[in-house]
């Protein structure tokens, strides 16, 4: 048989999905940018690096490019400058230098150099065509920078096609890069490193961080799981920041008002049981009594079975709001909808309650001010404005009065339940409707009901898209108002 998992177990995978999707989130924010970052180091290093090459490789051959201009070397072929000068450059820069005549001979060239000339072959016959050739042999590990010699002298030259200056060769040099990749290289390896530690701390902030942020939810989520098994004297502060705050807040009103309905509906059962066991003791009681007297005489016969009609009556009053309530709450949305003359329905209501208001010498009036038709639940209705109009009569004084008025717009009508009796305080006014409450606790002993005719009548007016107020104050009496829609319309299920 398969061992049933309690839902904290649930509650501690969700918290280890919760806190490991926070370190993947932190991780990933993180990281991203050191790696980002990391690449774009190299890439912006490695590109200012080979500027810097190449720039200085530039300047190198103008210097020598004016020296053999300067002094004649192509023509003499011999210079004490020139030559320390190559072997100098060559030395500095880990390359080779090439000088070469307009027919691609070569005048002088570095120990290394006199491969250049097939290497850079088609670059050198460029360069002697008067363009100016600077690129980075990245198979090689180059870079190549050409320079077309311009000379005054009118033989042994070439004539540059836009300028018309003469070229008698070309010098060119490369240098290495080598030095720029072993500084990448360097750098690559210490910034892994770097990478690495900033992952390492990152991740052991990570957790630390999710576990401060899971902590307070978790506080809440078992605060809430204790709800399921009985409620908790203790108040939640949870105010490791502003959503736990708010979260706290928000449990404690619900765990509040779930004691409240808790209480009223432990009242509610005692009130219940209360009011059913009342009515069959004195039913066992008369019936006991006329078992011990097979004698009686038909006129206590006959009044003692007339109480126990009575106790009947009070039991299926009590048993028919139960069922109403259980009705209103299994389908709020299953209503009976005519078109009904709401004057007659409420003029109906009033007749028959006339008999319990005269008990008390309470007036009861009906002011209609046109004539109303409406899209209702004649049964819903009904019991809405009885136990408006009903709670009226039971919570009146003595020679008190009850008015019921109609009115209506185009869109609504309108019933307003005015009584001059004892009144709701101002307390008491937001739960009046909530089920099982009843507001003078000592004063409904003396008072037969539930203290569900309230929550009924609310129901049946929000089953029909209505609204329901109430104005009081003690000892002023009660003002209940109704607005209903004229014309019903029917949420559509999705």
């Amino acid at each position: 048989m398969k061992k049933k998992k309690s839902p904290f177990h649930i509650n501690i995978r969700f918290f280890r999905s919760l806190r490991f999707g926070i370190i993947l989130l932190l991780l990933v924010v993180g990281i991203v940018p050191c790696i980002v970052g990391y690449f774009s180091i190299i890439s912006a290093y490695e590109a200012r690096a080979l500027s810097l090459r190449t720039e200085e490789l530039r300047n190198q051959t103008m210097i020598l490019r004016d020296q053999l201009i300067m002094t004649n070397y192509l023509e003499t072929k011999t210079s004490d400058l020139i030559d320390s000068r190559i072997i100098a450059l060559e030395k500095v820069y880990d390359g080779q230098a090439l000088v070469v005549d307009f027919r691609a001979n070569i005048i002088v060239a570095s120990v290394s150099g006199s491969p250049l000339l097939y290497t850079y072959h088609d670059e050198i016959h460029r360069a002697i065509l008067g363009e100016h050739i600077e690129f980075y042999d990245e198979m090689r590990n180059l870079i190549v920078s050409a320079l077309p010699i311009l000379t005054a002298n009118s033989h042994d030259t070439v004539i540059h096609a836009d300028t018309e200056s003469r070229i008698a060769g070309v010098v060119l040099l490369t240098a290495s890069t080598k030095p720029i990749i072993e500084s990448i290289s360097i750098f690559q390896d210490r910034g892994i490193f770097i990478l690495v530690v900033t992952v390492g701390l990152i991740l052991i902030s990570s957790i630390i961080i999710s576990y401060f942020i899971v902590r307070p939810i978790r506080r809440i989520t078992i605060s809430i799981e204790g709800v399921s098994e009985g409620y908790d004297d203790e108040v939640l502060h949870v105010n490791t920041y502003t959503e736990t705050r708010l979260l706290s807040e928000a449990f404690n009103k619900m765990l509040g008002r779930l004691k409240k309905i808790d209480d009223s509906r432990q009242e509610f059962v005692s009130n219940v049981s209360h009011e059913l066991k009342t009515p069959l003791t004195s039913m066992k009681v008369l019936a006991d009594s006329l078992v011990a007297m097979p004698d009686a005489p038909v006129e206590l016969y006959r009044e003692f079975m007339t109480d126990i009609a009575l106790e009947i009556d009070r039991e299926n009053e009590i048993i028919n709001d139960l069922l109403a309530l259980v009705k209103m709450d299994k389908t709020a949305q299953n209503l009976t909808i005519s078109t009904i003359n709401v004057n007659n329905l409420i003029t109906t209501i009033l007749k028959r309650l006339k008999p319990i208001a005269s008990q008390k010498n309470i007036e009861l009036v009906l002011d209609s001010f046109q004539p109303v038709i409406a899209e209702i639940d004649e049964v819903k209705m009904t019991l809405a404005i009885s136990n408006l109009v009903e709670n009226a009569i039971k919570y009146n004084r003595h020679e008190g009065w009850v008015h019921v008025t109609l009115n209506s717009d185009q869109k609504y009508f309108y019933i307003t339940v005015s009584d001059s009796g004892v009144g709701i305080p101002q307390e008491d006014q937001d739960q009046i409707f909530e089920r099982f409450f009843r507001v003078d606790k000592s004063h409904s002993q003396e008072i037969s009901g539930t203290g569900l005719g309230l929550s009924i009548a609310r129901n049946a007016i929000i089953s029909h898209r209505g609204s329901i107020k109430l104005h009081s104050a003690p000892g002023e009496g009660s003002t209940f108002t109704l607005r209903v829609p004229l014309i019903y319309k029917a949420v559509k299920s999705e």
